[in-house]
């Protein structure tokens, strides 16, 4: 019979999950875990630009403490509008360590469609690229919220 198909899991039989022999792969587990196993490695190319898992965690967690500095944690929605670069994969990461939500805002969207997520979300903070200020500034002009903005 075929291990994969074996309904009676001899790895699964008596076994209740705790910290022994069970932990949930998370965001945040993965980090840690590929920092410490694969610090050495590259996770990450961008142009010229090269980082290693244990970079891509220790720029995360700088993140994360910058963000609890500025009083962003637990609850607290970060907005996040920009290409796929480092700064965005590190936000995913940074982000829920400080203990907030991301909300990763679709580059192609339209200022009052941007206006309209940042309230629903109630976005405390916005990261951004300049490149993206213009859409930015008219979408800020109709929200709400008034959330803190930093360039990336």
């Amino acid at each position: 019979m075929n291990k994969k198909s074996d309904k009676n899991n001899i790895y699964e039989e008596s076994l209740e999950k705790q910290k022994a022999n069970y932990s949930p792969l998370t965001p945040l587990s993965f980090i840690s875990r590929a920092a410490k196993v694969y610090g050495d490695k590259t996770a990450v190319i961008h142009g010229d630009r090269e980082y290693t898992w244990l970079d891509t965690y220790n720029r995360s967690k700088r993140l994360a403490s910058a963000l609890n500095k500025i009083g962003i944690g637990e609850g607290d929605t970060v907005a996040f509008m920009g290409s796929n670069t480092p700064e965005l994969y590190e936000a995913h990461f940074g982000v829920p360590m400080s203990g907030a939500v991301l909300n990763a805002l679709n580059i192609r969207l339209d200022a009052k469609t941007i206006a309209y997520i940042l309230d629903h979300g109630e976005a405390k903070v916005l990261f951004t690229d300049r490149e993206f200020s213009e859409t930015i500034k008219d979408a800020l002009k109709i929200a709400s919220v008034k959330p803190t903005v930093i360039d990336v």
